[in-house]
C-alpha cells in the first residue's frame, strides 16, 4: 500500500492538521480513533483493521466499557499498535446507521478524550463513511470544521491527522481542511 503524508495542510491555533493516505494502524501517534458503533464491538472496516493489527484485547477492553451513547467516545489501550491509546468514537448505533450530527459529536468527543489525557497527537479515520455509508465529502467537511473548532479552544493537541484510504478521500479531506481554515 502507498503511504503519503501531507504535512501541515493547515494550522488551527497551535495545532497542525494533516492528511495521511494509508493505514491508520501504522501511525506513531498518541492515539488513533476507531470508527465505532455504540456497542463497541469491532467487526469490519477501520475497527477490524485496528483489531487485527492491535490484538483482540482492544475489543475486549472496549466492550467492557460499553454500550455507550451514539456520539460518545471511550479510551482503551492500544495493544500491539504504535499508538498508546485507541479512542472508540461511536459514530453510529448498533444498526450501523449514522448522520451528520452523530459524526460531529463523535469527532468532538474523540478530540475531548485526547485533551483530557493531555495527548499531543491523534489520528482519525473518515467516520461513518464505511459501513455507515455516509457521503465522504460531507464527512470530511464536518470533521474538518469540528477539528478546527476544537483546536481553536484550549487543547493539548498539536497534531491532528486525518488517516484515509484512497486518493479521493485524501483530496476531499485536504480540501475540507483548507476550507475550514479559510472560515476562521
Amino acid at each position: 500500500m502507498h503511504f503519503e503524508v501531507r504535512r501541515s495542510v493547515v494550522t488551527f491555533g497551535a495545532t497542525d492538521a494533516e492528511v495521511f493516505l494509508g493505514d491508520i494502524t501504522e501511525l506513531e501517534v498518541d492515539a488513533i480513533v476507531n470508527a465505532a458503533n455504540s456497542q463497541l464491538w469491532m467487526g469490519a472496516g477501520v475497527a477490524g483493521a485496528i483489531k487485527r493489527a492491535g490484538g483482540e484485547g482492544i475489543e475486549e477492553e472496549a466492550v467492557r466499557l460499553g454500550p455507550i451513547s451514539v456520539g460518545e467516545s471511550v479510551v482503551t489501550s492500544a495493544g500491539n499498535l504504535k499508538a498508546q491509546y485507541v479512542i472508540h468514537a461511536a459514530a453510529m448505533g448498533p444498526d450501523l446507521i449514522t448522520n451528520a450530527d452523530m459524526i460531529r459529536q463523535a469527532t468532538w468527543t474523540a478530540l475531548l478524550r485526547a485533551k483530557e489525557r493531555n495527548l499531543s497527537s491523534i489520528a482519525l479515520p473518515a467516520l461513518g463513511t464505511g459501513v455507515g455509508a455516509f457521503p465522504l465529502v460531507e464527512a470530511a467537511r464536518i470533521m474538518a470544521q469540528t477539528a478546527r473548532d476544537h483546536c481553536l479552544k484550549e487543547t493539548s493537541l498539536r497534531r491532528v491527522i486525518f488517516a484515509v484510504l484512497g486518493q479521493a478521500a485524501c483530496e476531499e479531506f485536504t480540501e475540507a481542511l483548507k476550507k475550514a481554515a479559510d472560515e476562521i
